[in-house]
């Protein structure tokens, strides 16, 4: 590119350089571009410098931050000479390019879990939980609850021949399931609870499995966290009359559990809890806090207040240490309990319109999380930017539920009944 008929003023000399592998290497050499450029521009530039069959969208980055307005307006923003050759580094862009046909609920789509590479879970107002191989085949439904289900999670680790599931209900109870997954063909497998954990006083908001463990945690409006063992063990207590059937339909008796530890401390609805570490829970509360638990001692040794009543956290990025929470605006907050005065969020994201319902971290990458609102979206971020990446906005009510799922699609579910999945996202 040349400079040829422009007013030095307004051309820059840049450099483009990236970290993606061939064929999306540019040869490494200074051009000259209009200062006015913004992100497609550039997108632009350096898809005329590769020789691909079909073009594709970048990112761009300077001094690690990414650039969300014109080039000029940047530099300017951030006191960055443009006398110099900058050093601009591209990434590929994080967008959905594919939206699937959603699958229909008989009611809201309440919980959605897809950290299973083989399925997923989603539950259900209508009291069952059901387990996907794709997003429009059902092979399992999990049914028992006679409320509606307010959260559900895997229990066990991936690549278990046969896969532990855990519901949470507004019925007060949870229910714990063992799905064999080999069965071939179109149809439907119904399955029992192999055991019903009883003990919270009231509705049951949120649970999570131990990470390399046989345990899950809930937490409910009674304003408890509740340790249960998930194994299918012989002393557990058999309730006489009550029989349960497995995936061979065989009868089997029904194991009630009763809670092994309970965390006291919050003093409203515990909304959400996350077991990142084998010994360590975190929570999140109406009572507007974030609380992180030691297991062993069944103390809290980290609180954070955000002055808002909260409805979900994840704990992920940068050295799996980076709490994120959203809750009743429309604001989702960051804190890094690293810093000190971590009381403060270290990143605030307020592109949103109403309550946050849920966030989670990417797996795989220490700058991406994704947030769902009741405001109908879903938004994906970058750490780098305040700006979202990304808005998908294909439900048509409230987001309730929303998850990563194989690394590069988002599942998510809502008031209006469905399942949907966006797919084709690289990061």
């Amino acid at each position: 590119m040349s400079g040829e008929g422009e007013d030095a003023s307004k051309v820059i000399h840049v450099k483009f350089v990236t970290k993606l592998d061939s064929p999306f290497k540019v040869p490494v050499t200074s051009v000259v571009i209009p200062s006015s450029v913004t992100r497609l521009g550039l997108s632009s530039i350096v898809n005329s410098l590769l020789t691909l069959d079909k073009p594709e969208a970048f990112d761009f980055l300077i001094d690690g931050e990414l650039i969300r307005m014109s080039l000029e307006q940047f530099l300017l923003a951030k006191g960055i000479s443009a006398e110099r050759t900058l050093e601009i580094e591209y990434i590929r862009a994080v967008a959905p390019r594919m939206e699937e046909k959603p699958s229909l609920h008989d009611d809201w789509v309440s919980a959605v879990d897809g950290s299973s590479p083989r399925f997923v879970l989603t539950g259900c107002y209508d009291g069952l939980g059901r387990l996907w191989s794709s997003p429009r085949s059902c092979t399992h439904i999990l049914e028992g609850h006679t409320g509606a289900i307010s959260s559900i999670a895997f229990a066990n680790s991936e690549g278990a021949e046969d896969l532990t599931v855990a519901t949470a209900s507004k019925d007060r109870t949870l229910r714990l399931f063992k799905v064999g997954t080999t069965e071939s063909g179109d149809i439907t497998t119904r399955v029992g609870a192999y055991k019903i954990l009883r003990g919270h006083k009231a509705s049951v908001a949120t649970v999570a499995a131990q990470k390399y463990g046989s345990k899950v945690c809930s937490g409910s409006w009674d304003c408890t966290i509740n340790l249960w063992d998930a194994n299918e063990s012989t002393s557990e207590l058999s309730v006489p009359g009550k029989k349960r059937k497995g995936n061979n339909q065989a009868e089997e008796p029904q194991l009630e559990g009763e809670a092994e530890t309970t965390l006291v401390g919050h003093t409203q609805c515990v909304s959400s809890v996350v077991w990142p570490e084998h010994d360590v829970i975190y929570s999140c509360s109406w009572d507007h806090s974030v609380r992180r638990w030691d297991v062993e001692t069944g103390k809290d040794s980290l609180n954070l207040y955000s002055g808002k009543a909260l409805n979900t956290v994840d704990v992920g990025g940068e050295g799996s240490a980076l709490v994120a929470a959203g809750g009743s605006d429309p604001v989702l907050r960051v804190w890094d309990p690293r810093k000190p005065g971590t009381s403060a969020p270290v990143f605030q994201f307020s592109s949103h319109s109403s309550w946050i319902s849920a966030c989670k971290w990417h797996k795989s990458s220490w700058f991406h999380l994704l947030s769902a609102s009741y405001d109908g979206k879903i938004m994906l971020w970058d750490l780098r930017t305040a700006w979202p990446l990304s808005i998908i906005d294909s439900h048509k009510d409230k987001v309730l539920c929303a998850d990563w799922w194989k690394g590069d699609s988002v599942v998510s579910g809502g008031a209006d009944s469905n399942l949907r999945v966006s797919s084709g996202i690289s990061i």
